[in-house]
Protein backbone atom coordinates (compact mmCIF):
# COMPACT_ATOMS: atom_id res chain seq x y z
CA UNK A 1 0.00 0.00 0.00
CA UNK A 2 1.03 3.59 -0.34
CA UNK A 3 2.61 5.41 2.55
CA UNK A 4 -0.31 7.78 2.88
CA UNK A 5 -3.62 6.14 2.21
CA UNK A 6 -6.47 8.46 1.34
CA UNK A 7 -9.40 8.78 3.71
CA UNK A 8 -12.32 6.62 2.66
CA UNK A 9 -16.02 6.88 3.49
CA UNK A 10 -18.42 3.91 3.48
CA UNK A 11 -22.16 3.92 4.19
CA UNK A 12 -23.45 1.84 7.09
CA UNK A 13 -25.57 -0.21 4.64
CA UNK A 14 -22.58 -0.96 2.38
CA UNK A 15 -20.45 -1.77 5.43
CA UNK A 16 -23.00 -4.29 6.68
CA UNK A 17 -23.33 -5.99 3.28
CA UNK A 18 -19.57 -5.99 2.68
CA UNK A 19 -18.87 -7.48 6.13
CA UNK A 20 -21.27 -10.35 5.23
CA UNK A 21 -19.48 -10.75 1.89
CA UNK A 22 -16.07 -10.91 3.62
CA UNK A 23 -17.38 -13.44 6.15
CA UNK A 24 -18.52 -15.72 3.33
CA UNK A 25 -15.47 -15.25 1.08
CA UNK A 26 -12.12 -16.90 1.67
CA UNK A 27 -8.70 -15.71 0.59
CA UNK A 28 -6.59 -12.67 -0.17
CA UNK A 29 -9.31 -10.71 -1.97
CA UNK A 30 -11.53 -10.70 1.11
CA UNK A 31 -8.52 -9.80 3.28
CA UNK A 32 -7.67 -6.81 1.05
CA UNK A 33 -11.24 -5.53 1.24
CA UNK A 34 -11.31 -6.14 4.99
CA UNK A 35 -8.15 -4.02 5.40
CA UNK A 36 -9.79 -1.17 3.45
CA UNK A 37 -12.95 -1.35 5.56
CA UNK A 38 -10.98 -1.24 8.81
CA UNK A 39 -9.83 2.30 8.02
CA UNK A 40 -13.14 3.54 6.62
CA UNK A 41 -15.23 6.28 8.15
CA UNK A 42 -18.78 4.91 8.36
CA UNK A 43 -21.68 7.30 7.67
CA UNK A 44 -25.43 6.91 7.22
CA UNK A 45 -26.50 6.54 3.56
CA UNK A 46 -28.23 9.95 3.72
CA UNK A 47 -25.01 11.58 4.98
CA UNK A 48 -22.55 10.34 2.34
CA UNK A 49 -21.16 13.15 0.13
CA UNK A 50 -22.26 12.83 -3.54
CA UNK A 51 -18.66 12.60 -4.81
CA UNK A 52 -17.84 9.43 -2.82
CA UNK A 53 -17.62 6.03 -4.53
CA UNK A 54 -20.22 3.79 -2.85
CA UNK A 55 -21.39 0.34 -3.89
CA UNK A 56 -23.17 0.47 -7.28
CA UNK A 57 -21.71 3.91 -8.06
CA UNK A 58 -20.44 4.68 -11.57
CA UNK A 59 -17.00 6.22 -11.38
CA UNK A 60 -14.52 7.64 -13.88
CA UNK A 61 -10.90 7.10 -12.92
CA UNK A 62 -7.51 7.61 -14.53
CA UNK A 63 -4.66 5.15 -14.42
CA UNK A 64 -1.81 7.52 -13.56
CA UNK A 65 0.80 5.23 -15.13
CA UNK A 66 -0.83 4.89 -18.56
CA UNK A 67 -2.98 8.04 -18.60
CA UNK A 68 -5.93 5.84 -19.58
CA UNK A 69 -9.37 6.73 -18.21
CA UNK A 70 -12.13 4.23 -17.55
CA UNK A 71 -15.71 4.38 -16.35
CA UNK A 72 -16.85 1.46 -14.23
CA UNK A 73 -19.66 0.55 -11.85
CA UNK A 74 -18.53 -0.77 -8.46
CA UNK A 75 -20.49 -4.01 -7.98
CA UNK A 76 -20.98 -6.94 -5.68
CA UNK A 77 -19.28 -10.09 -7.07
CA UNK A 78 -22.58 -11.62 -8.25
CA UNK A 79 -23.29 -8.52 -10.39
CA UNK A 80 -19.77 -8.05 -11.76
CA UNK A 81 -19.40 -8.12 -15.56
CA UNK A 82 -16.39 -6.96 -17.58
CA UNK A 83 -18.59 -6.50 -20.69
CA UNK A 84 -20.91 -4.13 -18.82
CA UNK A 85 -18.04 -2.35 -17.06
CA UNK A 86 -19.16 -3.66 -13.66
CA UNK A 87 -16.09 -4.30 -11.50
CA UNK A 88 -16.30 -6.49 -8.38
CA UNK A 89 -15.50 -4.90 -5.03
CA UNK A 90 -13.36 -8.00 -4.42
CA UNK A 91 -11.17 -7.21 -7.46
CA UNK A 92 -8.08 -5.16 -6.55
CA UNK A 93 -9.33 -2.11 -8.47
CA UNK A 94 -12.80 -2.44 -6.91
CA UNK A 95 -11.48 -2.60 -3.36
CA UNK A 96 -9.21 0.37 -4.15
CA UNK A 97 -12.07 2.53 -5.52
CA UNK A 98 -14.49 1.92 -2.65
CA UNK A 99 -14.93 4.96 -0.43
CA UNK A 100 -12.69 7.32 -2.39
CA UNK A 101 -13.94 10.72 -3.46
CA UNK A 102 -13.32 12.87 -6.52
CA UNK A 103 -9.78 14.25 -6.59
CA UNK A 104 -8.30 11.50 -4.43
CA UNK A 105 -5.57 9.17 -5.63
CA UNK A 106 -4.70 5.69 -4.41
CA UNK A 107 -1.71 3.46 -5.00
CA UNK A 108 -1.70 -0.25 -4.32
CA UNK A 109 0.39 -3.27 -5.05
CA UNK A 110 -0.58 -5.67 -7.81
CA UNK A 111 0.31 -9.35 -7.78
CA UNK A 112 3.95 -9.64 -8.85
CA UNK A 113 5.07 -6.55 -6.94
CA UNK A 114 4.04 -3.87 -9.46
CA UNK A 115 2.19 -0.81 -8.24
CA UNK A 116 -0.86 0.86 -9.73
CA UNK A 117 -1.95 4.45 -9.17
CA UNK A 118 -5.48 5.64 -9.83
CA UNK A 119 -7.10 9.00 -9.42
CA UNK A 120 -10.83 9.59 -9.18
CA UNK A 121 -12.05 12.03 -11.86
CA UNK A 122 -15.81 11.90 -11.28
CA UNK A 123 -18.68 9.94 -9.81
CA UNK A 124 -21.26 9.95 -12.63
CA UNK A 125 -23.87 8.06 -10.62
CA UNK A 126 -24.17 7.38 -6.91
CA UNK A 127 -27.26 5.54 -5.62
CA UNK A 128 -27.44 7.65 -2.44
CA UNK A 129 -27.24 10.97 -4.31
CA UNK A 130 -29.98 9.68 -6.66
CA UNK A 131 -32.17 8.92 -3.64
CA UNK A 132 -31.72 5.13 -3.79
CA UNK A 133 -30.75 4.20 -0.24
CA UNK A 134 -31.28 0.43 -0.38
Amino acid sequence: MSTQEPRIVVTSTDMERLRTLIDTTAGDKADALDAELLRAEVVEPTQVPPDVVTMNSRVVYRDEDTGETREVTLSYPKDASMEQGRVSVLAPVGAALLGLSVGQEIEWQLPGGKHKRLSILSVTYQPQAAGHHH
